[in-house]
C-alpha cells in the first residue's frame, strides 16, 4: 500500500498509508530504523457506545495544507454522524511528531466521544527487549529499548491529559494486542509491559449537538527518558497548535524562497513542482543521505527495503535541489558522497543513512572470476552533479575539499575502468540492478562525469590534468559512435556485453534509459541518431491504454500487470521524454509536446501529490514504492528544464536577454562548460 503522507524534519520520518494508519515511522535517521516496521498503528472513536477504528467504512480524504508538510485529512463516518479534520507534522526543528483532531458533532444531541490513539512499536526494527511504561511524571505512555525512547501524550479539549491509557503485549500467548482493550471505550490502565508490546492512550470531548471541539496528540522520540520529557515539556508549555503553527510557516517559507519562472504553466503542474520539492526533503536525511524511497510494504516483495542512499538517485535528486535553488540541501549530499568513496575511487551499489555499506546482491566474485560489484553511472553522476552545482553556486570554498578526494579520485578511476578493445567503460551492472554489461546509459554518465572533472581541473588550474580527463571522454564518446550506434536497428542499442572470445553480444532492447546519452552532454538533442531512438522508444514504449505513459523497457516484469503491454509507466521514464522533447523545441508551440508529457505526471499522482515509482497501465494506481523520491526528483527537474527552456525561446533576438524577469549576469562558467564540451566532441574522431 502506497505512503500517501509522510511528514518528517530529517531526523523523524512518519509515514501514513491510504487508511491513516501510520506504517513506518524512522528515527533519528530518515531510512533507518523503523520503529513500527510496516505494523499498524490504530487510531479510533468510541461514541454512543459504538467503537470505529479509522480506516475502511470512514470517507476518507488525504491531503496535504498547500505549500506544507502539514497534512489536511477530512475522515467522516455517517453512522456515527461524526466529521474528524486532522492536522499531522513533525516539528521543523524539534523530533516531535504532532495530531490535532478537530471533532464535529453532526448530530443535535450533546454527545461524549473518546478518541484511541494505539502505539504499535517494534523498536529498531523487531518486538524483541521493548518495554513500555506509564509515565506518572507527564502522564504520557514510554516506550523504549535501547538508546530509543518514544513518550506519547495527548491533550483532550478540556486542556487535561489522556484520561484514559493502558500497555500491553502483543502477539504473545495468542493477545492481539492492547488495542482490542480499548474497544469497549474503557481501558484498564496496566503501568508497564515488556517484551513485545503495544499502548493505548485515550483523550475526551464533550461536545455540544452540531458543535465542534479539539484534542491534541503528540509522540517525543529522543534517546533517554530525560530527553522525551523535556520535548514533552516543551509541547505543553508551548502548545502544540504553537508548533503546527510554526511548522506550518516555516515549509511556506521554504517552498517559497525560490521564485521559479512557472508562470503562464498548468495550475497542477505549478502544484505539483512545490508538493515534490516537500516530498523530496522528506524522504533526505539530516546527515545528507537521500533516501531512494521510504515505504516498508516492499518487503513483502523481497524482504528488502529502498530505505537506501543509491549515488545515482541522490546525485539527480541533489541536482533538482540545485536547479530549484536549495544548495545547501544538495551541498549535505555532496559530502556524503565524498566521506563514502573509497580510496580506489568508486562508490558502491547502495548505503545506509548513517553512511555505511547497505545490503547488496551485486557479487564481488562471478563466473570463476573477482570483479568490481558496481554501478559505474553511480559514481560518474555524484561528478557531474557537482560541476552544475558549482556552476550555479560559484561556491569555492564548499567544492575545494572535495576536489581531490571526490573529483579527482574518481575520475582517475572512470579513466581507469575500461575496455582495452573498444575503449568503452568495462563491464558493470546496468541502472536498473538487472544485467551486467556495458550500457547507454553508464556510459552517457561516464562521459558526463569525465567532462565534469576536466572542468573542474581547467577552473583550479591543472591543465595536464583537465586535458587527459578531456581526452579520456572524447575517446568514450568516440567508442560509443561506434559499438553503442547500430546501423541494422537504425537506433542506438541498451548495451553491449563481451563473449568468451573477445566477440561482443548486443543488448538491443528498447529502454527508457536511453535518455542517458543525451542527458549528460554525450550527445545533442538535435542528433539525428537521438531522434531515431527516441522515436523508435516512443513507439515501442508508450502504453496504449488510457492510462498511457512510457514503459521502463520492452517486457520489464517488475509488478508487471499484462504480458500484452511492454511493462507498466514509470513516473520517471515518462518525464524523460519531456526533457527530450524540451531539448529539442526551437518555439512556443513546439515546448506544447514538451508540456502535454509533463502533465502526465499530475495526472497520476494521488490526491496528497505523492508519485510512485510506477502505475497501473488500466487503474493508475499506483504500483511499487511510494512515494519514490526519483519520481519527485525528476519532476522538479524537468518542470525547471521547461522553464528555462521557454525563457530562453522567449529571450530578445537583438541582445539575448530573458524577457521574463530572470537574473542576468555575465555566466563565464556556463560559458567554460560549452566551450570544453566543444573540445571534447572535436577530438572524437567518429561523428
Amino acid at each position: 500500500m502506497p505512503r500517501d503522507l509522510p511528514v518528517g524534519n530529517g531526523r523523524l520520518l512518519v509515514c501514513f498509508d491510504a487508511d491513516y494508519t501510520v506504517r513506518d515511522l524512522y528515527f533519528p535517521h530518515v531510512g533507518q530504523e523503523n520503529h513500527v516496521g510496516g505494523q499498524v498503528w490504530r487510531f479510533g472513536v468510541w461514541i454512543d457506545g459504538r467503537f470505529a477504528w479509522v480506516g475502511p467504512g470512514w470517507t476518507r480524504e488525504l491531503r496535504y495544507e498547500a505549500e506544507t508538510l502539514v497534512t489536511e485529512v477530512s475522515l467522516y463516518r455517517e453512522d456515527l454522524r461524526l466529521l474528524l479534520t486532522c492536522r499531522d507534522a513533525v516539528d521543523f526543528h524539534e523530533d516531535v511528531y504532532l495530531r490535532e483532531v478537530a471533532v464535529e458533532n453532526l448530530a443535535p444531541e450533546r454527545r461524549e466521544v473518546r478518541l484511541f490513539f494505539c502505539q504499535n512499536f517494534s523498536i529498531s526494527g523487531n518486538g524483541v527487549g521493548d518495554t513500555a511504561a506509564f509515565d506518572p511524571s507527564t502522564g504520557g505512555l514510554v516506550h523504549y529499548k535501547g538508546p530509543r525512547y518514544f513518550l506519547a501524550n495527548g491533550r483532550g479539549q478540556d486542556g487535561r491529559g489522556p484520561s484514559r491509557w493502558a500497555v500491553g503485549q502483543k502477539e504473545v500467548e495468542g493477545r492481539e494486542g492492547t488495542w482490542r482493550d480499548a474497544e469497549d471505550g474503557e481501558l484498564s490502565g496496566n503501568p508497564i509491559a515488556q517484551g513485545s508490546v503495544d499502548s493505548v492512550l485515550g483523550l475526551t470531548l464533550e461536545l455540544d449537538g452540531l458543535s465542534r471541539g479539539s484534542a491534541h496528540y503528540w509522540l517525543s522520540a529522543g534517546q533517554t527518558w530525560a530527553e522525551v520529557r523535556e520535548l514533552d515539556a516543551l509541547v505543553r508549555g508551548k502548545g502544540p497548535e504553537a508548533l503546527l503553527r510554526r511548522t506550518s510557516d516555516y515549509w511556506r517559507l521554504w517552498v517559497r524562497k525560490e521564485n521559479p519562472p512557472l508562470e503562464g504553466l498548468p495550475a497542477p503542474v505549478v502544484e505539483l513542482y512545490g508538493r515534490s520539492l516537500l516530498v523530496l526533503v522528506s524522504q533526505i536525511d539530516g546527515q545528507g543521505g537521500i533516501l531512494a524511497a521510504n515505504d516498508s510494504d516492499v518487503v513483502q516483495f523481497n524482504r528488502d527495503t529502498y530505505s537506501y542512499v543509491w549515488p545515482r538517485d541522490g546525485a539527480l535528486a541533489a541536482n533538482a535541489l540545485d536547479l530549484a535553488g536549495y544548495p545547501l540541501v544538495a551541498q549535505r549530499f555532496y559530502d556524503f558522497a565524498a566521506r563514502a568513496i573509497g580510496a580506489e575511487g568508486y562508490l558502491l551499489h547502495k548505503y545506509n543513512p548513517d553512511g555505511t555499506l547497505a545490503s547488496s546482491w551485486h557479487p564481488w566474485f562471478e563466473e570463476g572470476r573477482t570483479q568490481l560489484p558496481i554501478q559505474e553511472d553511480e559514481t560518474a553522476l555524484v561528478l557531474w552533479a557537482l560541476w552544475h552545482h558549482f556552476v550555479l553556486y560559484r561556491d569555492i570554498e564548499f567544492v575545494k575539499p572535495l576536489y581531490k578526494p571526490l573529483v579527482k579520485n574518481a575520475a582517475d578511476f572512470l579513466c581507469r575502468y575500461r575496455d582495452a578493445e573498444t575503449g568503452l567503460p568495462s563491464a558493470s551492472y546496468d541502472l536498473w540492478e538487472e544485467r551486467k554489461g556495458t550500457f547507454s546509459f553508464t556510459v552517457g554518465a561516464v562521459f558526463g562525469g569525465l567532462a565534469a572533472a576536466s572542468l573542474f581541473c581547467t577552473v583550479f588550474g591543472e591543465t595536464e590534468r583537465a586535458e587527459r580527463y578531456r581526452a579520456c571522454a572524447a575517446e568514450v564518446r568516440d567508442a560509443a559512435s561506434r559499438h553503442l550506434w547500430r546501423e541494422d536497428l537504425g537506433r542506438f542499442c541498451r548495451g553491449i556485453r563481451a563473449r568468451e572470445g573477445g566477440e561482443l553480444e548486443v543488448d538491443p532492447a528498447p529502454d527508457a534509459s536511453l535518455w542517458g546519452l543525451f542527458a549528460f552532454g554525450l550527445y545533442g538533442a538535435g542528433d539525428p541518431r537521438i531522434r531515431a531512438t527516441v522515436d523508435a522508444l516512443r513507439e515501442r514504449l508508450w502504453v496504449r491504454t488510457d492510462v498511457g505513459g512510457l514503459a521502463r523497457y520492452e517486457g520489464d516484469g517488475y509488478h508487471r500487470v499484462s504480458p500484452e503491454l511492454p511493462g507498466n509507466p514509470w513516473i520517471l521514464c515518462t518525464l524523460w521524454l519531456a526533457d527530450y522533447l524540451t531539448e529539442r523545441a526551437s518555439t512556443e508551440e513546439d515546448l506544447s509536446e514538451a508540456l502535454d508529457v509533463l502533465e502526465w505526471a499530475p495526472r497520476h499522482a494521488l490526491a496528497s501529490g505523492v508519485l510512485a515509482e510506477q502505475v497501473d497501465p488500466f487503474t493508475g494506481r499506483p504500483l511499487s514504492v511510494s512515494p519514490l523520491t526519483w519520481s519527485h526528483a525528476t519532476f522538479v527537474a524537468s518542470t525547471q528544464r521547461l522553464a528555462r527552456r521557454r525563457t530562453k525561446i522567449r529571450s530578445c533576438p537583438t541582445c539575448g536577454l530573458p524577457l521574463t524577469e530572470q537574473a542576468r549576469r555575465d555566466d563565464w562558467l556556463a560559458r567554460l562548460f560549452a566551450e570544453e564540451c566543444d573540445a571534447i566532441h572535436g577530438l572524437c574522431r567518429v561523428r
